[in-house]
């Protein structure tokens, strides 16, 4: 169905991609790694199963480094202009997380339920989110991740 086809890319048009489907989740996250990411107060994230997302053109670098909890995140970046376009998180090894900013117009065409990591939410942002968590049920303080490295 043409309604659940979306398209997007990076700020220079290199990178393109397409989801099929509505995502699995959505949300805006306010931790460390995420305001360092896109340079900002927030992330937006939004998650499809792998299967849903192509990648169209463009090439990407990804840059990997392990959080708090010991887990990996992978950032995939455009070569070119340098936009964060999409991410794998380890706790999510199925699914792909796409910068909700980076869907053509409606950029935000997606239903926004949640917010984490609000401890370190900016003190300016006010928020209306029925889920709404401190943390979030995936992270563990100081690298303490049974069976991890």
């Amino acid at each position: 169905m043409m309604s659940e086809l979306h398209e997007g890319g990076c700020a220079c048009g290199a990178v393109r991609y397409r989801t099929v489907g509505q995502p699995v989740r959505a949300g805006v996250c306010h931790c460390r790694y995420c305001q360092l990411r896109t340079g900002s107060a927030f992330g937006v994230s939004v998650y499809f199963a792998q299967d849903n997302v192509t990648e169209l053109s463009g090439a990407m670098r990804d840059y990997t480094f392990h959080t708090e909890s010991g887990r990996a995140f992978t950032t995939r970046f455009c070569t070119t202009c340098g936009t964060s376009v999409f991410w794998r998180l380890e706790v999510f090894p199925d699914l792909i997380g796409i910068a909700g900013g980076t869907f053509d117009p409606p950029t935000f065409w997606f239903d926004v339920t949640r917010e984490i990591f609000t401890r370190t939410r900016a003190p300016f942002l006010t928020h209306d989110l029925p889920d709404s968590s401190e943390t979030s049920a995936s992270y563990v303080p100081g690298g303490a991740v049974s069976g991890g490295t």
